[in-house]
């Protein structure tokens, strides 16, 4: 494939404005307010409205007399739908860390849309035995390309997505640019010529499972292997799949997939594809990657090592190499700015009863007394501020000790002047992007300040095993699960 076959030299232009999510570095008040996306790595090209703190508008498509809920990230000069599988649902994936990061590196190199097909997620619902066939989806496709006012696009398909957009493709070739799938099968019923496909029973006996116990951790854990004894991921992600689709849903489209079979019109595809699949998914089969690869002129086939379905979880990085090198022609290289900090995060405890108590005007002077101590303590102790919301700091330190006891100066100043403040710190290695800060760092120590109580000033383990001899003590709080943040954590309160 030559690099000009998925360049997009349209420019931005003329088309819907685009609003974007939370990315790397969240405003404070949205840290307090709402559960955290993810804060992943800011890849060049990603638009700045993406950094502002504010999830992504959803809009709504006419398909027919249906709504299709569907959302435009990004400002890159290469349109590209991303195609879901089973269930989705446009507003719930930014709260899944690993999707989110996966869906902003993606909108950094393209004007990303998303959409969420009739009956599944925000679009409207439909009878369950109503639910889109593969005809229907293509249309509910067309009508989000419409409204976004997208001429041509890129497509990323995923699992069943992977089997519709293989049809689109080869149905609309004047809007699609460029054909991407992962996890994909042409069949769903096993055969003598399509041997790696599920048997009828095994198909039945997952569709009973849906019906009767819609989600447990036990039927998202096969398509997530390396994920499987996270019993923190699976809840998260099994509450993904239950905000997308009833179980009755769920259950029916299982039944529809399980009649998809594409295999007469792979060799009609005439434009650039791309088929990524792991080598051991148990859910599709990469002998069934290959294949269709095979049938379809001019495809590239890359097979990744690891077994899960779910192209977000397991080495995601290298799945997003792939495909921004198949669009654009380059291969992004590293970052080079990342760097190893304690990040800060203090908010004022009953902050909105207490502005209620004081008044608009007493309260306002106290919060500014408050800025200005904080602030303060930032100099003395080489803080770095990053950024202030309301009556919250996010700020960096180059070293743990000094972290650790300018948050004590803080919570002590805010003593006198009558508030109680809350302090959270965690040493990681962090992305810098001019002002900006970023990364699991920065997430996990937005976490630790929400497992603190009010006077208190928490660290992660990490923070008090680098600031051993120091002279600071600290009470074990015990081990805590973070939101959005693997495995559990030890926290400590610094006295």
């Amino acid at each position: 494939m030559s690099d000009g076959a998925c360049h997009n030299d349209r420019g931005p232009a003329n088309r819907p404005s685009r609003e974007g999510p939370v990315l790397y570095h969240r405003p404070l008040s949205a840290v307090k307010e709402t559960s955290p996306e993810t804060m992943g790595p800011p890849w060049p090209g990603l638009p700045a409205s993406l950094c502002r703190g504010m999830p992504p508008r959803t809009r709504y498509a006419r398909s027919g007399d249906l709504h299709i809920a569907y959302q435009v990230v990004g400002d890159g000069p290469l349109d590209l739908i991303f195609v879901p599988g089973w269930v989705s649902n446009v507003e719930e994936c930014w709260e899944q860390p690993g999707l989110a990061a996966f869906l902003e590196r993606l909108a950094s190199f393209s004007r990303l849309i998303l959409f969420d097909k009739r009956g599944t997620g925000l679009s409207d619902r439909v009878a369950n035995d109503r639910l889109p066939t593969l005809e229907e989806r293509m249309d509910d496709v067309h009508a989000v390309l419409d409204a976004a006012e997208s001429e041509q696009a890129a497509l990323f398909g995923h699992s069943e997505g992977g089997s519709m957009s293989v049809l689109f493709a080869a149905t609309y070739p004047q809007r699609t640019r460029a054909l991407v799938t992962f996890g994909v099968f042409a069949r769903r019923r096993r055969s003598a010529d399509y041997p790696w496909a599920p048997s009828d029973s095994d198909r039945a006996a997952t569709i009973e499972q849906v019906e009767s116990d819609w989600v447990t951790e036990d039927l998202v854990r096969p398509l997530v292997p390396s994920r499987s004894d996270d019993p923190a991921f699976l809840g998260q992600l099994a509450t993904y799949y239950r905000r997308s689709a009833s179980p009755g849903a769920a259950a029916q489209l299982l039944r529809m997939n399980t009649a998809i079979d594409v295999r007469a019109i792979l060799g009609t595809i005439r434009i650039p594809t791309l088929v990524l699949h792991r080598t051991d998914d148990r859910d599709a089969l990469v002998e069934e990657g290959r294949w269709i690869a095979s049938r379809i002129p001019g495809a590239s086939f890359v097979e990744l090592p690891g077994g899960d379905h779910l192209f977000w979880v397991g080495d995601s990085d290298t799945v997003l190499n792939e495909i921004e090198a198949f669009l654009t022609g380059v291969r992004p290289v590293p970052n080079p700015d990342r760097v190893l900090a304690t990040i800060l995060f203090t908010d004022v405890v009953a902050s909105t009863e207490m502005a209620a108590r004081l008044g608009d005007r007493r309260w306002s002077e106290a919060l500014e007394t408050h800025r200005a101590e904080v602030r303060t303590a930032l100099g003395r102790w080489r803080g770095e501020e990053i950024d202030t919301a309301g009556d919250g700091f996010l700020a960096i330190f180059d070293g743990p000790a000094r972290a650790v006891r300018c948050a004590l100066a803080i919570r002590d100043g805010a003593g006198v002047a009558g508030l109680e403040v809350r302090a959270g710190l965690h040493t990681g290695e962090i992305e810098r992007r001019g002002r900006d800060v970023a990364g699991l760092a920065v997430h996990i120590g937005s976490r630790v300040m929400a497992a603190a109580g009010a006077g208190e000033v928490v660290v992660s383990s990490t923070v008090k095993d680098l600031v051993a001899g120091s002279g600071i003590t600290f009470a074990d709080r015990g081990t805590h699960v973070l939101k959005g943040v693997p495995d559990e954590w030890r926290l400590y309160t610094a006295q």
